[in-house]
């Protein structure tokens, strides 16, 4: 489902406020996983942040491959943790993950 009018411009508007400098095509994909049908009851400057989240974790580390080699979540998480942020300080993000939050 595409999001409204409205929604979508609230969701570009965070996205170029959370990671300015993001690549066009991570910044796409991670658009429109903002927009999703599971993320339209959430503000957007969260959906915004849970998909690009979500996106460096799966597109820009180790991750799957931890998960694949029998590492639970949080564990597989806490490893790439230097990297999403990383990552996200190369796109000169105005947010960072904290090790101390136990979820995004």
């Amino acid at each position: 489902m595409i999001a409204s009018t409205e929604r979508r411009r609230a969701i570009d508007k965070a996205l170029t406020l959370l990671i300015p400098m993001a690549p066009y095509i991570d910044a796409e994909q991670i658009r429109q996983d903002a927009g999703a049908r599971h993320m339209k009851t959430l503000p957007p400057s969260i959906a915004v942040w849970l998909a690009t989240v979500a996106h460096v974790r799966h597109q820009h580390t180790d991750y799957d491959s931890l998960m694949d080699e029998g590492y639970d979540r949080d564990a597989a998480r806490f490893f790439v943790l230097d990297d999403v942020n990383a990552v996200l300080t190369t796109w000169r993000a105005t947010r960072l993950l904290d090790p101390d939050d136990s979820e995004e």
